[in-house]
C-alpha cells in the first residue's frame, strides 16, 4: 500500500449508508414486518391506490414511475428506496418497459394485514 500522492485509496471492507430516514407521521406500534418481493410487468400501471400501514420498498430490478398524488412522479430504478405513507393516495407505481421487481416492507400492528385499497377515480367536470 502506497501512501504517495495520487494512489487510490483502498476500498473499506465494510460500509454503511443510509439510503433513507423516514419519520412517520405518528408513533406505530409495529408488531412485524411483512417483506414481499413485487414484480410488476412491463408498462403495467397499479393504478391509484392506498395502503392501510406504511409501506417502504427498494427496487431491485427494472424500473418504475412512482408520485404521491399532488407531488411530482419520480422514476426509480434499481438501489433506489421509496416509502408509501399509510392512507396516503399513491397516484402512480407505473413499471416502465423493462417492468420492476421490488422488495416492500409493511409494518404491520398486532393483528392487522396488509391491505391494499383501490378508490374511484375522481372524475373531472
Amino acid at each position: 500500500m502506497s501512501d504517495a500522492p495520487g494512489s487510490p485509496e483502498p476500498t473499506p471492507p465494510l460500509s454503511r449508508v443510509v439510503v433513507m430516514d423516514q419519520e412517520l407521521p405518528r408513533p406505530l406500534a409495529t408488531q412485524r414486518v411483512e417483506i414481499r418481493r413485487i414484480t410488476i410487468a412491463p408498462g403495467y400501471a397499479v393504478g391509484l391506490h392506498i395502503h392501510n400501514g406504511p409501506v417502504f420498498g427498494s427496487i431491485e430490478t427494472g424500473s418504475a414511475v412512482y408520485q404521491i398524488e399532488g407531488r411530482p412522479e419520480t422514476v426509480l430504478g434499481p438501489g433506489d428506496v421509496f416509502y408509501e405513507p399509510e392512507g396516503v393516495r399513491i397516484a402512480r407505481f407505473d413499471a416502465l418497459q423493462d417492468g420492476v421487481t421490488f422488495l416492500g416492507y409493511f409494518l404491520l400492528a398486532d393483528g392487522v394485514n396488509a391491505e391494499l385499497i383501490f378508490p374511484e377515480a375522481v372524475s373531472e367536470s
